[in-house]
């Protein structure tokens, strides 16, 4: 038997808020990924994970479906901004990674949406982190005399550490602003599970 669960619809000023605040993290993190900090780690590392967390609230809110359209119009938005400010190559490899990552951690996190609280949001997260990495790192940097693969290492490392550090917000944040509204309340639309 399969369950049917509903979530709020968005707003019009909710969706172009959570797409502004997806490209600024991503076009924020594109520009601080080209300075490393030191051999196995750039600036880009401390505030990609963010993403996720914008990513996780929107899908604990409003689904997946939400999050995802999300995504889409914050890729779309982060990879024509990030031409202008990042070297095309690194904003061709930023895309691809935040689209895949970001689908696949809201995947990971709607799977486990009625596990524990913690963890939709950490494996959805360590997920997500991972192939973001591996895709941007090799694509970005192979082939060039970047040190990519110590760069990949360190930043991965981080961003997974990270990723555990912003249980504590999302976990203070889901009850306010990534609580399911009251279904009676707001028009929802229902979503199969996957």
């Amino acid at each position: 038997m399969t369950s049917v669960q509903s979530f709020p619809r968005m707003s019009h000023v909710q969706f172009v808020l959570a797409v502004l605040i997806m490209g600024t993290v991503v076009v924020g993190s594109n520009i601080l990924v080209q300075y490393p900090v030191n051999d196995w780690l750039t600036w880009g590392a401390l505030t990609y994970p963010l993403a996720f967390l914008v990513a996780d609230l929107l899908n604990r809110r409003f689904g997946p479906s939400a999050a995802r359209r999300v995504a889409y119009v914050g890729f779309v938005l982060a990879l024509v901004v990030s031409v202008w400010v990042a070297t095309p190559r690194i904003a061709f490899a930023s895309g691809l990674a935040f689209l895949v990552a970001q689908l696949l951690d809201i995947y990971v996190f709607h799977r486990l949406r009625h596990q524990a609280w913690w963890r939709a949001p950490l494996l959805g997260g360590v997920a997500g982190a991972t192939l973001d990495t591996f895709v941007f790192f090799s694509v970005a940097f192979a082939g060039t005399p970047v040190p990519w693969l110590t760069l990949m290492v360190g930043d991965l490392i981080i961003k997974l550490a990270l990723n555990a550090g912003l249980l504590a917000p999302f976990r203070a944040l889901m009850w306010n602003i990534g609580r399911p509204g009251d279904a009676a309340s707001s028009p929802a639309t229902p979503v199969r599970p996957v």
